[in-house]
């Protein structure tokens, strides 16, 4: 099963993931975690841009080709919102997974429930921790709940 873990890049919740779920049959792809790199590809690759919105823009384009086909790809799609839950990148992820029928995994806080609510609406499943999700991926494989 091919699993993609979208969201925040800020903490360890996809490593946490990968390592809980090392004994299932999953695959993992991930959006490019390295902010410099994500902000900066466009113009690496493409040449610079003297304005911020151009330099952005192919940038979020290139990103795009892997997000969109990682997604695609995916059995599952798991987005994370951090601390701070404006993360549009993730609402994109989530509804983009949501449109194409994918199974949706919010991971959120108590704390945004409220700002989250269409986003959960969307999803098959809402948890806090990334020992949930791994809880889910176990279920959902083998059939066994957690002991």
């Amino acid at each position: 099963m091919k699993i993609y873990l979208s969201g925040e890049i800020h903490t360890d919740w996809r490593d946490e993931i990968i390592a809980g779920a090392r004994d299932l049959d999953l695959s993992f792809t991930a959006p490019v975690t390295d902010h410099a790199a994500s902000d900066d590809c466009g113009v690496a690759i493409l040449g610079a841009e003297d304005q911020k919105f151009w330099h952005d823009h192919k940038g979020a384009k290139l990103n795009a080709i892997r997000t969109r086909t990682a997604i695609e790809a995916a059995d599952v799609v798991v987005v994370r919102f951090g601390e701070k839950y404006r993360q549009w990148n993730a609402a994109f992820d989530a509804g983009y997974a949501a449109a194409l029928g994918k199974a949706l995994i919010v991971m959120h806080g108590e704390e945004h429930s409220h700002a989250l609510k269409e986003v959960d609406a969307a999803a098959l499943a809402v948890c806090e921790t990334p020992q949930q999700v791994v809880q889910i991926l176990t279920y959902v494989l083998q059939g066994t709940l957690p002991e």
